[in-house]
């Protein structure tokens, strides 16, 4: 028996690995990436046609340094390998028909379902790509528009109670008085209340917890155009959880636009025309309820993937990675 051991530091000195090192050496001679066949172009454009099916789903996601890519995958993939269909660099919707048209006509045909944003780009490379596909505006991209205008209308009054409390201050400072703001019975001052009540208005009546409920009442009290504003967005809401077809959707959305015209609030005026605009993708939906969920998720797997190299500074190796797990 050795009475001088190795010790695990010095084992440590024998098995050293330089990462980088290790990688190059994956990159040039382990892996197959010098003869990959997209490498060329890989940093502007990948196409797999081989993984193209009836149902597509159409998004952008930025890589690095806000560099945007726009990427085609299969839905019935369900984010596992054959996902990717295409990926081009840019959201230019020459550019990206261009792209697309490299893959034979015959497959693009075959295309019945695309789901999308409301991107005039997307929605023309699609129109041009795909056309025997229904365009399909994700129900997500139009709700999140409705919150957007309730949070504008809460933004507008919170500046508004910033304002008045500044005067109430500097009036009193005149005075030489101690100011005191208005306390509401849950214990916000105004502005605390406008401030605090942001993510209940993200939220069903039916999901807010007891304090949210108070503050809620309070808020609507107080400003009944948030109160409006509010259930507007909830009565969109209603138009996707309810309806069971197009012709009830259609309905339900002439009724809304009325509403919208009572209201009077020019945030959703302008939602109501940016609908109006897309009624033929909205109303596809109600087709077979089909969202843009799967594009989003397969986002979040390319930035969880992009993390876990800590950034991207290869493009190219990258791609090359992405396409051998997810092409």
């Amino acid at each position: 028996m050795d009475d001088n051991p190795i010790s695990p530091a010095q084992l440590g000195c024998f098995f050293q690995i330089d990462g980088k090192q290790l990688q190059q050496q994956y990159k040039h001679h382990l892996s197959d990436f010098p003869d990959w066949k997209q490498k060329d172009h890989a940093e502007h454009w990948m196409l797999f046609e081989q993984n193209i099916s009836p149902y597509l789903s159409i998004d952008e996601t930025a890589f690095s340094s806000g560099e945007l890519y726009t990427i085609v995958t299969n839905k019935l993939a369900k984010g596992r390998k054959g996902s990717i269909v295409a990926m081009i660099k840019g959201t230019q919707a020459d550019y990206l028909v261009d792209i697309l048209k490299k893959i034979p006509k015959r497959l693009r045909r075959m295309v019945e379902e695309v789901t999308i944003d409301m991107s005039g780009s997307l929605n023309l490379a699609v129109k041009r790509c795909f056309p025997n596909a229904h365009r399909v505006t994700d129900r997500f991209h139009v709700q999140q528009l409705a919150f957007d205008a309730v949070q504008e209308t809460r933004i507008k009054y919170r500046w508004e109670a910033l304002e008045q409390e500044n005067m109430a201050y500097n009036e009193a400072r005149k005075q030489q008085q101690a100011y005191h703001p208005e306390i509401l019975p849950n214990g916000d001052t105004v502005k605390q209340l406008l401030a605090r009540s942001r993510y209940l208005l993200f939220k069903h009546p039916r999901l807010w917890t007891r304090e949210q409920q108070q503050r809620g009442e309070l808020l609507f009290n107080r400003y009944p155009v948030i109160q409006k504003a509010y259930q507007l967005s909830l009565r969109l809401g209603e138009v996707y959880r309810v309806c069971t077809s197009k012709e009830q959707a259609f309905k339900k959305l002439a009724l809304w636009y009325n509403d919208v015209e009572e209201a009077g609030l020019a945030s959703f005026r302008t939602l109501a025309r940016t609908i109006q605009a897309h009624y033929l993708g909205i109303l596809n939906f109600f087709n077979n309820r089909a969202t843009n969920a799967a594009a989003e998720s397969f986002n979040s797997k390319i930035k969880a993937f992009r993390n876990t190299m800590r950034g991207v500074r290869d493009i190219q190796f990258f791609l090359f990675r992405l396409a051998k797990l997810y092409a």
